[in-house]
C-alpha cells in the first residue's frame, strides 16, 4: 500500500483549488435559488477535479459522487489505485449561504485502504490533508464534556447512547467532511454516523483522521475499506483514541 509524496500534494492541491472555485461560484451566483446553486457547484467542482485527474493520474481509477470520470481512466474495478472524490460534500449547506459546514473531498485508496486524502473547508480557508504532519498531540477527552458531531437532519440513536453514558452534548453539522475535521481540529471529540453513506462521503475524511492519530472504524470496530463493488458504507466512528474502546463497548453491548 504505497503512495508517493506527489499523491498527497495532488490531493491537497485539488481539494483546495476546487474549494476556491466553489467560493467564487457562490459569490457570483447570489441571485440563484438554492437548488440551482447546488447543481452548479456540483457540476463545476466535478468537472475541474476530473479534468485535473485525467491530466495528472490517467493510469488510476476514479470514483466520484457526480458520476463517470473521464474515459481516459481505467475501470476502478481493475485498479489498485483509485481516487475517490466528493466534489461538493454538504450541498444542502452550500446552498444556504453563509453556512460554512460544507467541504471538498479528494482521496486515494490503494488496495482498498484510504492512505491519501484531503478535505477542504473553503469558507474557513482550511484544508486538512495527509501531508499536514499533525505534530500536535491529540488530547484526552474530559469525562462529562464529550462533544459529538451528528447530522443536522438525522442524528443517530447511537450518539445518544454515548451521551447518556458519558455525559456531553450533540453538535449538529452538515457535511461529513466538516464533522470529521471538527474532530481533527478539536472542536468536537467524536463523530458518529449510522444512517449509511457512500465511499465518497467519508474516504478522504477517514484518511485525514487516521493520519491525525484519531480512531477510525465502523461502529462494530472493523476497518473501513474502499473501492468495493457496492460503494455503500453503513456506518462510521471517528473519535479521540481514549474514547474508542469505551464507545465501541457501549455500541456493541
Amino acid at each position: 500500500m504505497k503512495a508517493n509524496n506527489e499523491d498527497h500534494d495532488l490531493a491537497e492541491d485539488l481539494a483546495t483549488r476546487a474549494g476556491l472555485l466553489l467560493l467564487e461560484e457562490r459569490k457570483l451566483a447570489q441571485d440563484l435559488d438554492s437548488e440551482s446553486l447546488k447543481r452548479l457547484g456540483d457540476q463545476k467542482s466535478h468537472s475541474f477535479i476530473m479534468n485535473e485527474l485525467a491530466l495528472s493520474r490517467p493510469e488510476d481509477g476514479v470514483l466520484s459522487e457526480e458520476g463517470s470520470p473521464n474515459p481516459v481512466h481505467p475501470s476502478r474495478h481493475t485498479s489498485r489505485r483509485v481516487w475517490i472524490v466528493d466534489p461538493l460534500d454538504g450541498t444542502r449547506e452550500f446552498g444556504e449561504p453563509p453556512r460554512d459546514d460544507w467541504a471538498v473531498h479528494v482521496a486515494l485508496a490503494v488496495d482498498g485502504f484510504p492512505i491519501v486524502g484531503a478535505v477542504a473547508i473553503p469558507e474557513l480557508d482550511l484544508t486538512f490533508s495527509t501531508r499536514n504532519g499533525f505534530s500536535e498531540q491529540i488530547k484526552a477527552t474530559k469525562e462529562g464534556e464529550i462533544r459529538i458531531a451528528v447530522s443536522r437532519s438525522r442524528p443517530p440513536s447511537e450518539a445518544s447512547l454515548i451521551v447518556d453514558s458519558f455525559g456531553g452534548t450533540l453538535v449538529e453539522m452538515g457535511s461529513a467532511g466538516a464533522k470529521a475535521m471538527a474532530v481533527v481540529r478539536g472542536a468536537v471529540d467524536m463523530y458518529i454516523h449510522s444512517g449509511g453513506q457512500y465511499e465518497w462521503d467519508n474516504c478522504a475524511p477517514a484518511a485525514v483522521a487516521t493520519a491525525a492519530g484519531l480512531h477510525v472504524s465502523r461502529l462494530d470496530g472493523s476497518d473501513l475499506t474502499y473501492n468495493n463493488p457496492d460503494p455503500w458504507l453503513p456506518d462510521l466512528l471517528i473519535c479521540t483514541p481514549d474514547l474508542a474502546l469505551p464507545a465501541l463497548e457501549i455500541l456493541n453491548s
